[in-house]
């Protein structure tokens, strides 16, 4: 099941800077997500959101009022992936998911 990630923002420049910086980072992580944009002023609104760019990692709010950078937007989503994926901090034993030793997984 892929990911949900909101890109909030009418289409000023920074607006256009978070989506292609969120892209980027997706691709980079290869992480399996639906980037949307969401421009309505109304839709945007519901978010409590009241500057923009925001991103929104299902459905919270994650970021807002600003262009975020490549490191930052890294480490949260790896983070929410990882804490919503197949890693946990409770499993004891095999401090990650992936059961191919070869291949990194999310943790």
């Amino acid at each position: 099941m892929s990911k949900v990630i909101k890109i909030l923002g009418t289409g000023c420049p920074s607006c256009i800077s978070t989506e292609k910086v969120v892209t980027e980072v997706v691709n980079e992580l290869n992480i399996d997500a639906k980037i949307v944009k969401v421009t309505e002023i109304m839709d945007i609104m519901a978010y409590d959101v009241m500057r923009t760019p925001a991103v929104v990692i299902d459905n919270k709010v994650m970021i807002k009022g600003k262009v975020p950078s490549k490191n930052e937007l890294k480490a949260l989503l790896v983070d929410n992936f990882a804490n919503n994926a197949c890693c946990s901090d409770e499993v004891s034993g095999s401090s990650c998911c992936s059961t191919d030793e070869s291949e990194t997984g999310c943790c």
